[in-house]
């Protein structure tokens, strides 16, 4: 059997990928850090839902929250990710409660491919420690409600095209999991990855022109000097 040759990403998202790419999962999940990636690795625009929503809203998500309430941030939610869905090929990151949503769920299952990213409890925790802004977090002990929202959300993201697991993993590798599993579901062959080797060429040849510049730099001050006196010349002949 004759192994497809792989393909630059661009070509393959052109050749292979008619939908946006939308990520869903539990806040701490890496839906925007990997996105990010994700984009720039497949040639894409990349939207966070969430940055779009308080864009709209011109207030952040807890304060939508804290004003309006959770149905108004959903209200809300729904028709930002409907439009998003509407545009070019992209990867969309989505708020945790996204998917959860039916509405909204029924409209990324039509018009895009899901891809859950799931974590362990305490890889979530860890990382949604960095950073506030999580109004599910604001009332009660934060372990345990991320383990009830486990409980209840787990079973809908589970409805997703696509899982990968980010536990413990480097972004990058996160990444590139994703991109496998894509091609895993589309039943094509994954395109290729970069090469570690061209960074490393580039900064090679780098370091040569500045070693190179160095040496000419040096060989101008040198050409600069004043001849030495040649050998055995008494210089007080010259003295009046």
């Amino acid at each position: 059997m004759q192994r497809p040759k792989s393909r630059t990403c661009p070509a393959w998202v052109t050749e292979m990928l008619h939908r946006p790419i939308v990520l869903v999962g539990l806040m701490g999940a890496g839906k925007s850090s990997i996105g990010r990636l994700l984009a720039t690795r497949l040639g894409l625009e990349f939207v966070d839902a969430d940055a779009e929503i308080e864009s709209a809203a011109g207030a952040s998500i807890e304060e939508i929250f804290e004003t309006h309430g959770e149905a108004f941030f959903r209200s809300g939610e729904r028709r930002v990710i409907a439009r998003l869905l509407t545009g070019p090929v992209r990867v969309i990151a989505t708020g945790g409660g996204a998917f959860i949503d039916s509405e909204t769920r029924r409209k990324i299952k039509a018009s895009g491919l899901s891809i859950w990213l799931k974590a362990d409890t305490e890889t979530l925790l860890r990382r949604v420690s960095r950073r506030g802004g999580r109004p599910l977090l604001n009332h009660g002990d934060p372990r345990q409600v991320m383990v009830d929202l486990m409980a209840d959300r787990d079973p809908i993201y589970a409805e997703a095209d696509i899982t990968v697991e980010t536990s413990e993993n480097p972004p990058t590798e996160v990444t590139e999991r994703v991109i496998a599993a894509v091609a895993a579901h589309l039943g094509v062959a994954a395109p290729a990855r970069p090469r570690r080797g061209k960074a490393n060429g580039s900064a090679a040849t780098n370091r040569g022109a500045a070693k190179a510049k160095g040496e000419k730099k040096n060989g101008q001050r040198r050409r600069r000097r004043p001849p030495r006196p040649g050998a055995g010349t008494n210089s007080r002949a010259s003295e009046p």
